[in-house]
C-alpha cells in the first residue's frame, strides 16, 4: 500500500551542474562532499527527504553568487544507500514533486531552502495528452533505434507508462541531454505544453541522427574521417 508523502516547508538541496531531476525520476548518486555527507546522515535519521536543483549557470557567471539554483528543483525520497569504507556513500533519489524554491534558508553546515510544492496542468483533454504520448512513443522508438549506446530496456520501461505527465517526465529525465531544454522541461507545468516540447526535441534529435548517417555514408564513427 502506498503512504502518502507530505512535502515539507523546508529541505536540505544539493545544487548540481547541468542537472534537472524529475518526478517519479530515479537518481543515482555518489555522496563524498563532507557538507553532503552530513547531509545525508540527517536526512536518513528524518524524512529521507531533500531536493535536487540544477545550477543556473548564467547568475552564476554575471552575478558571482554561490552556487545559484534555478527557481524549479524536484524533492526526492532516498529509497535506497549504501555507505562505503571511506565516509562516501552511493544512494538512489526517487524524484517525488516539482517545488518552488521560496528562499535559501542557510548555507551551514549545507544549503537549506524553503519551498512549494508545484501541481501541473493537464493543459489538454485526456484524449489529446494521451495521442500525444503515443506520438512521443513511437518517436522515442525511432530515435533509440537511430542512437548508439542507446539505454537498454529504455522502450519497454517507457512502455509500461501510460500516464502522459509520467511518461514525459521519465522521458525527459533519461532521454534529453539538453540541460536549459531539461530544465526548461520541468518548469513546464501544463502537461500538453510539455508534450509539445518533448516531441519538438526528439523530432529535432531523429533528424540530427538520420542526418549524422547520411553524412557518415554507413561507416562506423571511428571511420568517419575516411568518408
Amino acid at each position: 500500500m502506498d503512504v502518502e508523502i507530505q512535502v515539507p516547508e523546508e529541505v536540505p538541496v544539493m545544487t548540481l551542474p547541468g542537472l534537472a531531476f524529475f518526478p517519479q525520476a530515479l537518481l543515482p548518486l555518489h555522496i563524498f562532499e563532507p557538507r553532503y555527507r552530513r547531509m545525508l546522515r540527517d536526512v536518513l535519521a528524518s524524512n529521507r527527504i531533500f531536493a535536487v536543483a540544477c545550477l543556473d549557470s548564467e547568475a552564476a557567471a554575471s552575478q558571482g553568487r554561490f552556487e545559484p539554483p534555478h527557481r524549479v528543483a524536484c524533492i526526492g525520497l532516498v529509497r535506497a544507500c549504501q555507505e562505503n569504507g571511506n565516509g562516501t556513500s552511493n544512494l538512489l533519489l526517487q524524484g517525488l514533486c516539482r517545488v518552488a524554491i521560496e528562499a535559501i534558508v542557510g548555507d551551514e553546515p549545507y544549503r537549506r531552502i524553503r519551498i512549494r510544492a508545484l501541481v501541473s496542468e493537464p493543459g489538454a483533454d485526456p484524449g489529446e495528452n494521451a495521442r500525444l504520448r503515443a506520438e512521443l512513443s513511437r518517436l522515442i522508438k525511432l530515435k533509440l533505434k537511430l542512437s548508439p549506446g542507446a539505454p537498454e530496456g529504455m522502450t519497454d520501461l517507457l512502455g509500461s507508462v501510460e500516464d502522459p505527465e509520467v511518461f514525459a517526465d521519465i522521458a525527459a529525465f533519461t532521454l534529453c541531454d539538453d540541460a536549459p531544454v531539461k530544465q526548461r522541461l520541468l518548469e513546464t507545468l501544463d502537461v500538453n505544453r510539455r508534450l509539445l516540447l518533448l516531441l519538438k526535441v526528439v523530432r529535432s534529435e531523429i533528424d540530427s541522427a538520420i542526418l549524422r548517417m547520411n553524412l557518415q555514408g554507413g561507416l562506423p564513427d571511428e571511420h568517419i574521417p575516411r568518408n
